[in-house]
């Protein structure tokens, strides 16, 4: 049986450093890209329950770090539309509604 949507948040130390996790299991994510007026990107998923901030090395100018990320995040999100894709063109008609 399925779980309702919902977020999760773990935090840990460990060796004296903060650990923080964020999960987001629902469809109802609101994602934000845009610049700021001081001419920083930054990229915002959110629901209800949390945000999660996305933005420039130490909120500075864009760094060759700062772009290697930003591929990195259009890869895993490609990836991931894939598998969604995919798994969903797998599931049955009455599987889908039943999500819906």
């Amino acid at each position: 049986m399925a779980r309702p949507p919902y977020t999760y948040l773990r935090a840990s130390i460990d060796g004296g450093v903060t650990r923080l996790a964020v999960s987001l299991y629902t469809a109802d994510v609101g994602v934000l890209a845009a610049v700021t007026s001081d001419r920083r990107p930054f990229l915002d998923l959110s629901t209800s329950e949390a945000q999660i901030s996305i933005s420039t090395t130490g909120g500075g100018p864009v760094t060759a770090q700062d772009v290697a990320l930003a591929r990195e995040i259009v890869t895993a999100a490609t990836r991931y539309l894939a598998d969604c894709e995919h798994l969903h063109a797998e599931q049955s008609p009455q599987a889908d509604r039943a999500t819906a």
